[in-house]
């Protein structure tokens, strides 16, 4: 039996002193042993609490330039071209682009668009950007002077272009290292525009997931190769002079092209390693010319083998895509695509190849004539799609994309 203080009724147990202090002792024990395990499981549930979480990273939306070109590359894409309906005149392209601006405004801070009716989709930006193209006929319904160059590219020998992929009045470049929060925005860009506008085609694209590699990595297409190591770096003299635009409404803006570059993965499956190293110019395993031993040597095109041929073929990617003109470059940003393939083909794969410049006939077009006459890569690769837009440039706050030619 025991007493009411609940000590043993005997006395030969632990005494009603040993049992009050040794339970204390014991509870202190407990009670610090709890609040570490507290910690340390608060901790592996969050283990961004003293380091900041990519999805909490914006990229400033108001500014000279629109953000989603001079910005570091995102790991996925949505690129979403649109077609104005028959009956939006210039004054619904105007509430078209106010509305469209204030969304994207709002979701690259990381908050909902007014009509979001996901809001909790919204909070997690991971480095979104949204910018907005124009096409041909968006600049000529809106009643402005375009520019020479803003209509399709000449026709090529080596494209096989299918209408699926091809053209469009508005384009809308949604990009965020989040697969999550690009579709939700563009989702609710589309939900605003479709008074408006009609979709004409969707292209998504991926690169390395945030945090695989090192910044500043060059992006691998799916053949394994390095894909822009000659870009031009945002941010400097050379850059602003290849890709921002100088002059008319379209100052402090850019010429977009986009080509969806369909590659036989199947195909190129067949060639060993010297063959793709000589096609493309550049060694497979280290990004290098053939002629030097890093990513970022300069190629030697007047170096030969031991019996006088050209060490980087006249063939080569490489060697064709290398203009001698130094106005002849461009900014490029590449994406990876990946479908499901047809009956009896492993892969449905390729590139979205999206190039920035201020002037695409002066720019692009040379390079893509001298890789239609002889780059030995048309052997694996295939453009079956093609778009040009103006990129107009940013705005302030307040403001809207494309006031320039619309207010």
């Amino acid at each position: 039996m025991a007493c009411r203080d609940g000590s043993p009724a005997d006395g030969g147990g632990a005494t009603r002193r040993t049992f009050l202090f040794g339970g204390a002792v014991a509870g202190v024990g407990a009670v610090a042993a709890i609040g570490i395990d507290a910690a340390v499981s608060a901790r592996a549930q969050d283990p961004g609490a003293s380091t900041p979480l990519n999805g909490e990273t914006t990229v400033p939306f108001y500014g000279t330039h629109q953000a989603g070109v001079d910005t570091d590359a995102q790991a996925h894409v949505s690129l979403i071209a649109l077609d104005l309906l028959a009956e939006v005149d210039r004054d619904g392209m105007r509430r078209l682009m106010r509305t469209l601006t204030d969304d994207a405004a709002r979701l690259t801070q990381g908050r909902g668009a007014l009509a979001d009716t996901e809001p909790e989709l919204a909070v997690a930006p991971a480095r979104l950007t949204v910018t907005f193209g124009f096409g041909p006929a968006f600049v000529a319904r809106a009643g402005a002077s375009a520019p020479a160059w803003l209509q399709p590219l000449p026709a090529f020998g080596i494209d096989r272009l299918r209408p699926e992929y091809g053209d469009g009045d508005l384009l809308l470049q949604v990009a965020a290292d989040d697969p999550v929060t690009v579709a939700h925005a563009a989702r609710m860009l589309l939900k605003d525009a479709r008074a408006f506008a009609a979709v004409r085609w969707v292209q998504q694209g991926f690169r390395r997931a945030h945090g695989t590699e090192r910044p500043g990595t060059t992006m691998r297409n799916l053949f394994g190769q390095v894909d822009g190591t000659a870009n031009p770096v945002p941010g400097t003299t050379a850059f602003d002079e290849i890709v921002w635009a100088r002059e008319g409404w379209l100052a402090g803006g850019t010429g977009m092209v986009v080509r969806r570059i369909a590659m036989d993965l199947d195909k190129w499956d067949h060639l060993d390693r010297p063959g793709r190293d000589q096609a493309v110019g550049r060694f497979q395993s280290s990004g290098a010319p053939l002629t030097g031993t890093d990513e970022f040597d300069e190629p030697d095109f007047d170096a030969t083998d031991a019996i006088g041929f050209p060490v980087i073929a006249e063939f080569s990617h490489l060697r064709r895509s290398r203009p001698d003109d130094p106005t002849q470059r461009i900014f490029r940003r590449g994406y990876n695509y990946d479908q499901t393939p047809p009956a009896g083909a492993v892969s449905d794969a390729g590139l979205l190849f999206v190039s920035f410049q201020a002037d695409i006939e002066r720019q692009f077009v040379p390079i893509q004539r001298r890789l239609d006459e002889l780059d030995l890569l048309n052997e694996w690769t295939t453009p079956i799609g093609s778009a040009v837009f103006a990129v107009p440039p940013g705005c302030r706050e307040g403001g809207f994309i494309g006031e320039g030619i619309l207010s």
